[in-house]
């Protein structure tokens, strides 16, 4: 390995940093969700928000919002999309390998940052479950 390529970002990383799908921008009560999940990385300093709309227990629609790294961005990203439609149980099985699979591999010192989204819709599904 040359240097310096353990800081290589694959395309599909630097596509879902620069265009993060499910971001919600602005106002959170313009989503109406159904619960929130808010976590925070204390190795990176990242603070993950996940909303969640759920219809006969699947994933309706996610929205998240971040203070996070690019791989956050993109992890988080990638997981909205992998999400959505699932059943909650589906969702929570959602591993961060799966999302580092999908996006094409992260840099290995940046895969903690792939547990950030996951953390954060895993609290949102459990703030649901609490509250139905």
């Amino acid at each position: 390995m040359n240097e310096g390529e353990d800081w290589v970002y694959s395309e599909k990383v630097k596509d879902h940093f620069l265009h993060p799908r499910n971001f919600l921008m602005g106002d959170e009560s313009k989503f109406k969700y159904d619960a929130v999940g808010l976590v925070g990385n204390p190795i990176c300093g990242d603070q993950m928000k996940m909303f969640i709309k759920v219809k006969d227990d699947k994933i309706q629609d996610l929205r998240w919002k971040t203070y996070g790294c690019a791989s956050a961005i993109a992890s988080t990203s990638a997981l909205s999309e992998i999400a959505k439609g699932k059943t909650l149980d589906e969702a929570l099985k959602i591993s961060a390998h799966d999302i580092d699979d999908f996006l094409g591999n992260l840099p290995k010192h940046k895969f903690h940052c792939s547990i950030l989204g996951h953390d954060a819709l895993k609290n949102a599904i459990e703030n649901y479950r609490k509250s139905t």
